[in-house]
């Protein structure tokens, strides 16, 4: 039995196996392109009940039953507003559409992202009405103006807002308060130039006699469909979508929206963010602030497969007189690590790179850091692979050296074979025999190998995760890094190159580990097909650099300089 072998195709099929794995759940999805409607009264209703509000921490946070929620059936009907037009906000990096109906967010657009490849004219839509998808924000409690399907109706100075060559838009919105003249309220939104982060903000003036009491929330309201309906091959499943937040002991917490229907999430913290993922995408809500929030997440009552996740602020009682500012902070764009870090602890930490994460980041520096240099990311996953390549050239130079040695005594082997024919016993026993007098481990081998399987696999979440990569361009007809070879000439060369690998290993002795080791690139070469176009010019430059290193260790083998 070659051991040998057989724990290096194990290591090969359980990486194949997980990067399958890893695939169906992290990749696939297209993404929604059409129109976004007006969106109705009754479609930036608040669910059967608001946000509650956190518990006590101190003294300056009131018990949780001085914000009741507020049923659906008690509350009357809203009024209907007159068929508006959305407010359209422009900046260089988003496009946005509010509603006066609550003044939540209802469409974002990102100019810098397209859609897909033949679409380059139409921007990537990460909030639309393709997956009900919406940004709401309000004020509840006592005095609040946000009610259970009953949301107030904002007025602005204009419908078309845009940025221009200024460094901040700012985007005020008055509500309708039906003649209610205590408080004065004003909700403003702040875009700037180049950033995905937006401030949401209540300004709020008591004109009346009597305090006022009333808590700020955020929510992001979407079903758990991906973007669009996915490809029919049956290698592409859909990507994570679901939550994320912040805990005491956690700076990365997914929150799945299946166990949401058997119990609604609620965590009191101070500071932290909520997050909403899709496939190298989010939107999140951000505290001002180091508040004490409590964040939620639960199924949307009266709607099916709608989820709202989110935070409720603690209440502020605002005097005659006073004025106070209450809101949070919104980002909606890529998954961009040094920004997200930049906004909240752990927001970075979206970028999933999975159990293998202290092996992806730096992977994913080091690669950066080479793209800066040569501007092409093809050519950076080449030279990162050298330089992988270099960094374990002392483990991988055992396991070549191993196998030169091992192909070495192939002829004695092979008489051993036909010396005791069907005898395993003793066949056995002499080729330990012949392994102890060679001075050769027929395990020397494995365990280098199988110790590059980590990078291998680690490679594959960052460039799975990474929207760096998304729609990278490399050479010719290689248009998306993040994508299959739509000509399959990467995984046919890797076939290539995987097969002369095995031409310079020792043949094994056993005629089925034989077929099944010839079957291996076949095998590989199939399951390639699908996978990113990227992590296919890794897997062939790393072939290629085996094959030459090989070709070295057997030539210094031969020479007798071991």
């Amino acid at each position: 039995m070659d051991f040998q072998r057989v724990f290096i195709f194990l290591g090969l099929a359980v990486t194949g196996y997980f990067l399958i794995l890893t695939w169906q759940q992290d990749y696939g999805s297209k993404t929604a392109t059409e129109e976004i409607p007006y969106i109705s009264q009754e479609e930036t209703a608040l669910d059967g009940s608001v946000p509650s509000t956190p518990a006590q921490s101190d003294s300056s946070i009131p018990e949780l039953s001085t914000i009741p929620t507020m049923p659906l059936s008690a509350v009357s009907p809203a009024t209907q507003a007159p068929s508006q037009p959305l407010i359209s906000v422009e900046t260089d990096v988003l496009r946005a559409r509010i509603n006066p109906v609550g003044g939540d967010i209802v469409a974002i657009s990102l100019p810098a992202f397209p859609a897909t490849l033949e679409q380059e004219d139409q921007p990537l839509r990460l909030v639309s009405d393709f997956n009900r998808y919406q940004l709401q924000s309000g004020l509840i409690g006592p005095d609040g103006i946000d009610k259970a399907g009953n949301r107030p109706i904002f007025q602005s100075a204009q419908v078309d807002y845009e940025l221009g060559s200024r460094n901040e838009l700012r985007v005020e919105l008055t509500p309708n308060l039906d003649g209610v003249n205590e408080l004065s309220i004003q909700k403003e939104y702040v875009f700037r130039s180049g950033d995905y982060l937006v401030d949401v903000s209540y300004e709020i003036e008591n004109r009346g006699s009597t305090p006022k009491t009333m808590a700020f929330f955020g929510q992001i309201k979407r079903d758990g469909q991906p973007p669009q309906e996915q490809d029919s091959n049956f290698m592409t499943l859909q990507p994570f979508i679901g939550g994320a937040t912040r805990r005491e002991d956690e700076r990365y917490f997914k929150i799945d929206l299946e166990d949401l229907n058997e119990a609604p999430y609620q965590y009191d913290f101070t500071g932290g963010y909520i997050a909403f993922l899709q496939h190298y995408f989010l939107t999140a809500w951000v505290p001002f602030r180091d508040q004490t929030v409590r964040y939620f997440g639960k199924p949307a009552a009266g709607s099916a497969g709608l989820y709202t996740i989110g935070y409720t602020a603690a209440p502020v009682t605002i005097a005659p007189g006073e004025r106070v500012e209450l809101g949070g902070q919104l980002y909606m764009g890529p998954k961009d690590q040094p920004r997200l870090a930049s906004i909240a602890e752990g927001l970075d930490l979206t970028v999933d790179y999975g159990f293998l994460w202290f092996i992806a980041q730096p992977l994913f520096s080091g690669l950066t850091w080479i793209f800066d240099w040569v501007g092409n990311w093809g050519v950076a996953i080449i030279l990162l692979t050298v330089c992988v390549k270099i960094l374990l050239y002392p483990l991988s130079a055992a396991s070549f050296k191993s196998m030169a040695r091992m192909r070495k005594l192939q002829p004695e082997m092979v008489r051993l074979r036909d010396r005791y024919g069907e005898d395993r016993q003793k066949l056995g026993q002499a080729m330990m025999d012949l392994y102890k007098k060679e001075k050769v481990n027929p395990l020397g081998g494995c365990f280098p190998i199988l110790l590059q399987m980590p990078v291998f696999l680690a490679l594959y979440w960052t460039l799975m995760e990474s929207v760096e990569l998304r729609q990278a361009p490399f050479i010719g007809w290689i248009t998306d890094l993040s994508a299959m070879d739509p000509y399959f000439v990467l995984p046919i060369l890797m076939g290539i190159s995987m097969f002369l690998t095995q031409m310079m290993q020792p043949e094994p002795p056993d005629p089925i580990q034989a077929k099944v080791f010839k079957f291996m690139p076949v095998m590989f070469t199939f399951f390639f097909l699908w996978f990113p176009s990227g992590l296919v010019l890794y897997w062939l430059v790393n072939n290629i650099l085996s094959v030459l290193q090989q070709l070295y260790v057997t030539r210094q083998i031969e020479l007798g300089r071991d």
